[in-house]
């Protein structure tokens, strides 16, 4: 991860002030959303490939409710619809009619939710991690390791940085030296604010679980599916059966890489991102 966040600024969205960080200004709009692991951010997860995607779009980094600098409302609706809402309001201010999405785990969720209700809002899709569907049977995953995890990090005396770069190197990241300290001082940082405290594991005030089966049916936008092979949560088995719900679907899975091939595999993460989108756009000379 870069060493320091670039400055962002907050755009108020249906009542709540989200987070925003912007690179560059011409190219396609491009926003990224970040995953849903305690003292996940936009800036924690995209910031070692922010800048390598940069060249040639309008990077939206965008922290969701709840998280990094945005607001932390109580969420009480479906997860996946509450974020989709609020994220069409944040292109809505930002005069953005359609834009490319990259996204990690709880953020590809939100953004196919969006696409499947509001495809013309959506141009390419890459998700990375996401859980939109149930598991299919049998699955050698654990579909409750994410509610684990946050129960373990907030209980047992709270969170500390060794709790939280342990959490990273045994789900997160396959290589065993871990991830870079500024990484874990950050997600650590952001887990710990006092709001983030309040929420910890209170699922209640989390938003209610949502199933995105049938409305899989109705995204259009072409997706990529980029994963990483050793993914604790949901591995290859998981993407081929999501990819099934999809019209227009690429696979690609990376050996030995974990959860977090955005941060742990910034260089390769970003080449093929930057493939699968420019394949969209439209020639210099057209």
């Amino acid at each position: 991860m870069a060493a320091e966040a670039p400055s962002g600024r907050w755009i108020e969205v249906r009542g709540l002030g989200l987070h925003v960080i912007e690179l560059g200004t011409r190219g396609t709009p491009t926003v990224l959303l970040h995953g849903g692991g305690p003292g996940c951010s936009a800036w924690t997860d995209f910031g070692a490939a922010a800048g390598l995607l940069a060249e040639g779009r309008r990077l939206i980094l965008v922290d969701l409710p709840q998280y990094g600098d945005s607001d932390s409302p109580d969420i009480t609706e479906p997860l996946f619809s509450f974020h989709a809402t609020q994220l069409l309001g944040l292109l809505d201010a930002l005069g953005i009619g359609r834009a490319d999405f990259v996204c990690q785990s709880l953020g590809g969720s939100v953004a196919l939710r969006l696409a499947s209700a509001h495809p013309d809002r959506v141009g390419r899709l890459v998700v990375t991690g996401s859980q939109p569907i149930p598991p299919s049977e049998p699955n050698p995953h654990d579909a409750s390791l994410a509610s684990r995890i946050r129960g373990e990090y907030y209980g047992n005396g709270g969170p500390s940085p060794d709790k939280m770069r342990a959490l990273m190197t045994r789900l997160e990241w396959y290589d065993p030296a871990g991830p870079p300290p500024e990484t874990v001082a950050l997600r650590y940082a952001y887990s710990t604010s006092p709001r983030a405290l309040e929420l910890g594991t209170d699922h209640s005030r989390r938003g209610t679980p949502e199933d995105l089966t049938e409305g899989l049916a109705q995204v259009v936008a072409p997706v990529l599916l980029l994963w990483g092979a050793n993914d604790p949560f949901c591995g290859p088995d998981y993407v081929l059966a999501l990819a099934e719900r999809l019209s227009r679907v690429d696979v690609s899975v990376l050996g030995q890489t974990s959860h977090h091939p955005g941060e742990e595999r910034p260089a390769h993460y970003a080449r093929l991102v930057d493939a699968f989108l420019t394949e969209g756009s439209p020639s210099p000379h057209s």
